[in-house]
């Protein structure tokens, strides 16, 4: 961690929820319109911690990796959450924190960048999987990049079923010009995935 970057400790994640797993399984489905209405920082705080966060021993974490070599990178993009200002973030699961990448909306040029996608401008938050892939294949060889993906997938599910157990909407996107978005994030890992997230 970049010891000048200023952190925000997230609320603690409830491993408790009031809705079943087989709702959620049933509910799960893609949305690409949102309402403004802003998520609060309990509910991002969750889907963070859905994605990537520690589990019961301290050392694993929500979703599946290859040699528990968890080569994925948690970014969130904010442009509307109580208590968090819009901008760039980067979500570390030791100690399930956010560190501050940049302090302004980037939803519009996320938007442009994704083929104009316009429900990435107005989701209240998006959150993107990067992934260093050297983290696997060093172990793995060139097989690992298929790991990675299959990772990314894990990950992405769980994003959907968190985000339906609240009642709120999310899509996968794929579509998106890498180099730009990475630009735009301010990071040099590869852009895998694009999951903005509203109330419906």
């Amino acid at each position: 961690m970049n010891a000048l970057a200023q952190t925000v400790r997230l609320p603690q994640p409830k491993t408790v929820g009031s809705v079943s797993l087989e709702e959620t399984l049933a509910a799960r489905q893609s949305v690409r319109s949102f309402r403004p209405d802003p998520l609060s920082l309990e509910q991002v705080s969750q889907l963070l911690w859905s994605a990537q966060g520690m589990t019961y021993d301290g050392r694993r974490r929500t979703a599946p990796s290859a040699g528990a070599t968890y080569p994925l990178e948690v970014l969130l993009t904010v442009r509307s959450v109580e208590g968090l200002k819009p901008g760039v973030y980067r979500y570390r699961p030791s100690g399930h924190v956010l560190e501050t990448i940049a302090s302004h909306d980037v939803g519009r040029s996320l938007g442009q960048a994704c083929l104009n996608q316009r429900f990435i401008e107005s989701a209240a938050i998006n959150v993107v999987l990067a992934a260093e892939y050297g983290r696997t294949t060093q172990r793995y060889g060139e097989r690992g990049r298929r790991y990675v993906h299959m990772e990314a997938g894990h990950v992405g599910q769980n994003l959907y079923l968190q985000a339906a157990a609240f009642g709120l909407g999310t899509v996968a996107v794929g579509a998106f010009e890498d180099e730009d978005v990475r630009r735009i994030l301010g990071i040099r890992e590869d852009v895998l995935y694009i999951f903005p997230v509203g109330k419906k």
